[in-house]
């Protein structure tokens, strides 16, 4: 790791906004990721784009200055490797989304909405990971006489590995969830909240009674309108008292 290029990342972040050299920062991170399309289009609009560069080369700096191993960088190297041939990302595929038809699940428009938001994230990470890939390789094939240093891997590797692991847990989420276990909890935390409603109510109404005040009705009311089936007596009784109006 060249720690001239670390230096003059932390003396461009150190720069005030108004004073940054944004072509400057720009090589800067073209040096890093090798992203040419980036690179042009932070030129050609430095202004909309200087978030953006500040956010990357920041995301640099904190890999830089993290004392990572060459073995942390192999044993990450080979769990990428591993990953790749599992997802098939050197595959050439004419519709990458054929692969998530298969496993949608048959109620999938009977699971509740941030249940199925998971299966539609696994989407946009399958496609974030094989960009990064496809990144990867390139700066590992680089240009004759160009050595890839691990400093170089190792934001895409980790980037790729955090993907991963959240890509595997959406799945297992989304595979796991029992509708209708989910609905017998949903019946308990119901019933629950009646119980102590009715508790609430039946605690507190002849205090009202012996006092009322308009901060207790407001909340004898609410406490009312969480009760599922409520008996006539209690109705009446809260009518009686002011609390409901019938």
């Amino acid at each position: 790791m060249d720690p001239k290029i670390t230096k003059q990342i932390q003396d461009w972040l150190n720069t005030p906004r108004e004073q940054r050299n944004i072509p400057a920062g720009a090589m800067l991170l073209l040096r890093l990721n090798h992203n040419q399309v980036l690179y042009n289009n932070i030129l050609h609009k430095p202004t909309k784009l200087h978030d953006k560069l500040e956010y990357e080369l920041n995301k640099y700096l904190q890999w830089r200055l993290q004392q990572i191993t060459h073995e942390q960088v192999v044993e990450m190297e080979e769990k990428v490797q591993q990953i790749a041939a599992k997802r098939s990302f050197a595959a050439q595929q004419e519709n990458p989304a054929n692969e998530f038809k298969q496993g949608k699940r048959e109620d999938h428009d009977a699971l509740p909405e941030d249940i199925q938001a998971l299966y539609v994230e696994n989407k946009s990470l399958m496609q974030r990971m094989r960009d990064i890939h496809a990144q990867l390789r390139i700066i590992q094939q680089g240009r004759p006489g160009f050595v890839c240093k691990d400093s170089d891997k190792y934001p895409f590797l980790k980037e790729l590995l955090e993907l991963d692991k959240k890509y595997r847990d959406n799945w297992a989420a989304y595979d796991g969830f029992d509708i209708k276990t989910a609905e017998v909890i949903e019946k308990l935390d119901s019933r629950q909240e009646n119980r102590r409603a009715l508790a609430f109510i039946n605690f507190n109404k002849k205090k009202y009674r012996a006092q009322p005040n308009e901060q207790l009705r407001e909340q004898l009311a609410a406490a009312y309108a969480k009760v599922s089936s409520p008996t006539e007596k209690l109705t009446s009784e809260l009518v009686e008292l002011g609390i409901i109006t019938k």
